[in-house]
């Protein structure tokens, strides 16, 4: 009996050594998601991969391209993501790429980069100077596309810890010509059920990020409008229908829609920029071209048609005739950014964990637009925004012809990124992720 005893001991213990040895393979084999976003930020910063990064960001940044115009820069993106082995879906949205590392299986995260240049000539004076007269990237797309192609080499290399699939979203046409909402229509966000996008920023720290839950940017959108009347000489103004008188109370009537009509603790603006008519100092025109733009957090379609009224109405009080159009050059209004508040307190935590305690910074709402508002209306979604600023150096704003992208923000992008996406499958996966299909379904 005793002998049988011992043997039975013996074999229970034999079990338990084998599966402790399987249980701490499987662990080594896979990795803790948990420990990875040190090491992401490690290697993002290793020379050998923010080499690489720089310089594709650089030769982006050489050869800008406007909205749905970014073949090469799509064909760039596309080169390498085939060298590190990770497939993708194109054409989307014209020149958009749509990558997957993972399982190919639920749940599916995605990860966002914008691609478009602006229709700027560039003022900063360097050896990677744009080189298409006109055009330059001044909002630090070719930096987003670097991080995001930096983001996916880290990604791809550790592809065996992701519970889940990542999408890699390299978005056409983000500058006024809603290259995300078409990206939404052409089905880019099949299966995924969350989607985070980072933003480089000059008012923020480098090695730092700011976010806030709720409303980060306003929607916007852009008016236009021609006021008609009777040109004629400047000496006989009774025999005309001046139309720069219509379009000077226009102006000013404008500008009562903030001041008069809105909440003084809602947030709206409605913006005059452009104002042309006549070529001669004595004679009257026959129409005057006005344009702007109009942002706010609520209300943003209210305020469109009562910019549409106030033009027309006041014109017809001058006795002149006013057409308005509310999206000149094809540029759509944009929703207001809201972030996901689960998502946020994800991001900042995840940051915290990365980068320290204090390298995460509460932002305060802003007026600017991002299309990135597309996505998180159809889904859960976070922006960011990445902090370059650096003490010895000054950063211009965006969109200005002096912008320059802070080079050393590259790894701290790639990392946040490649973080972010390892915690929500992670996160999603102790919860239990239920979606229909995956993407080897359809492939």
């Amino acid at each position: 009996m005793a002998i049988l005893n011992n043997l039975l001991l013996f074999t229970l213990t034999s079990q338990l050594l084998f599966l402790l040895r399987v249980s701490s393979e499987s662990s080594q084999s896979t990795g803790d998601a948990s420990q990875f976003p040190k090491k992401f930020l490690e290697l993002a910063k290793s020379q050998e991969v923010f080499d690489w990064m720089v310089r594709i960001r650089r030769k982006i940044h050489e050869n800008p391209e406007l909205g749905y115009e970014e073949f090469e820069t799509s064909k760039l993106v596309r080169s390498e993501l085939d060298l590190i082995g990770v497939k993708y879906r194109y054409p989307v949205a014209v020149t958009g790429v749509i990558g997957y590392i993972g399982t190919g299986e639920p749940p599916f995260v995605a990860l966002r980069a914008d691609m478009d240049a602006l229709s700027m000539q560039e003022g900063v004076e360097w050896e990677h100077k744009s080189k298409v007269a006109g055009k330059m990237h001044a909002c630090g797309h070719d930096g987003h596309v670097a991080m995001l192609l930096g983001a996916a080499k880290l990604l791809q290399e550790h592809r065996h810890v992701l519970q889940g699939t990542v999408v890699l979203v390299f978005q056409p046409a983000e500058e006024g010509l809603a290259g995300a909402k078409k990206m939404i229509e052409e089905g880019a966000l099949k299966h995924v059920e969350a989607i985070f996008g980072i933003h480089f920023t000059n008012r923020v720290p480098l090695g730092k990020a700011a976010s806030r839950p709720g409303s980060m940017l306003a929607g916007s959108g852009f008016f236009e409008a021609v006021i008609t009347g009777k040109g004629g000489h400047a000496a006989i103004p009774q025999h005309t229908v001046d139309p720069v008188i219509a379009a000077s109370s226009v102006v000013v009537s404008l500008q009562h829609l903030v001041s008069r009509e809105t909440d003084p603790l809602d947030s709206k603006v409605v913006t005059v920029s452009k104002v042309n008519g006549g070529n001669a100092f004595n004679v009257i025109p026959d129409s005057v071209t006005i344009g702007g733009t109009l942002r706010a957090f609520t209300g943003f379609s209210q305020l469109q048609q009562r910019v549409k009224e106030v033009i027309t109405k006041q014109a017809t009080v001058h006795r002149c005739n006013a057409s308005v159009n509310l999206t000149p050059n094809g540029k759509e209004p944009l929703p207001p950014t809201v972030n996901d508040v689960g998502l946020y307190k994800q991001f900042k935590n995840m940051v915290r964990d990365l980068l320290g305690e204090d390298s995460f910074e509460e932002a305060s709402a802003i007026m600017g637009g991002e299309d990135f508002s597309y996505f998180a209306q159809a889904i859960p979604g976070h922006f960011a925004f990445l902090g370059m600023q650096d003490e010895t150096k000054s950063y211009a704003s965006a969109h200005s012809s002096l912008y320059r992208v802070n080079e050393d923000a590259l790894p701290y992008g790639a990392a946040i990124h490649a973080s972010m996406a390892v915690q929500y499958l992670k996160d999603k996966e102790s919860r239990g992720s239920k979606s229909p299909k995956g993407f080897h379904d359809e492939l």
